[in-house]
């Protein structure tokens, strides 16, 4: 299986969950998810009432600079971790 297909079903299986994960693994997970498929943050940071698009943002910001492939990795290892966790 390669990365791409193991990436794709790990997403899809993290989205079959029984239980939901904390704030902090979805946080985790979707700035994984989003260095992997699209890279390093280049959007404008969101304004002071948008609470969780800054969380997201930030979390997404301190990926900058990890390769595609290394997110990919990541978000793999931690959706199988997460997966176990709350399936």
């Amino acid at each position: 299986m390669s990365l791409d297909e193991r990436f794709n079903k790990a997403a899809e299986d993290v989205k079959n969950l029984t239980k939901r994960p904390t704030d902090e693994e979805l946080l985790e997970l979707y700035a994984l998810f989003k260095q992997a498929t699209v890279g390093d943050n280049t959007t404008a940071r969101p304004g002071m009432f948008d609470l969780k698009g800054k969380y997201k943002w930030d979390k997404w910001d301190s990926k900058k600079g990890m390769a595609q492939d290394a997110a990919k990795e990541a978000y793999i290892a931690l959706a199988q971790e997460i997966i176990a966790k709350y399936a």
